[in-house]
């Protein structure tokens, strides 16, 4: 019968972590079902949905306990299990761009969460505007809106959200 465990791992970046930590998986006979892997400053940080027998996951977290020592990395595991399907949420996309500020993903966290509105997925970027140089924020989420949720009223209140704190922003179905 099939696992899941979540691991995540930080540790200095350097090349060949990813292969250092996909080796110990592989060996122990796991198999990555998801993952996130990026460089944040100078470190870097994974996190893995990994499936395997309870045999696998118990040499896994032995393995993984080894390379953490020996590499300067800092590693949990978590068991969990399947997430359960819902079919009364649909999936949508936002995406927001602005001068960067204090508080953006946190408002739009709180918006989403007063709207019972789960986020799925968060990704964020800091950069320099193209021709000004002028520091910019970028957010890009996955959220699944309850059916319930009537979408244009919940539309025009995030762009009046979006107004406020003078974030560029789209709301949109996810297309399949």
């Amino acid at each position: 019968m099939s696992q899941l465990i979540v691991i995540s791992a930080v540790g200095t970046d350097r090349t060949g972590v990813v292969q250092d930590i996909t080796k110990v998986i592989l060996s122990c006979g796991g198999n990555i079902e998801e993952s996130r892997m990026t460089t944040l400053g100078s470190e870097f940080a994974m996190l893995m949905l990994v499936s395997g027998n309870w045999h696998t996951l118990s040499r896994l977290e032995n393995g993984l306990e080894k390379l953490s020592a020996d590499d300067n990395l800092t590693v949990a595991i978590r068991k969990t299990g399947e997430k359960p399907s819902r079919s009364d949420r649909m999936p949508y996309a936002v995406d927001v761009v602005s001068l960067d500020q204090q508080g953006i993903v946190f408002n739009l966290a709180d918006f989403f969460a007063s709207h019972d509105i789960e986020i799925a997925d968060v990704a964020t970027r800091r950069y320099s505007a193209a021709h000004t140089g002028a520091p910019m924020f970028s957010v890009q989420m996955a959220v699944n809106i309850p059916a319930s949720v009537h979408i244009a009223q919940l539309r025009d209140e995030f762009l009046e959200l979006c107004d406020r704190l003078n974030l560029d922003a789209i709301l949109e179905p996810v297309k399949t």
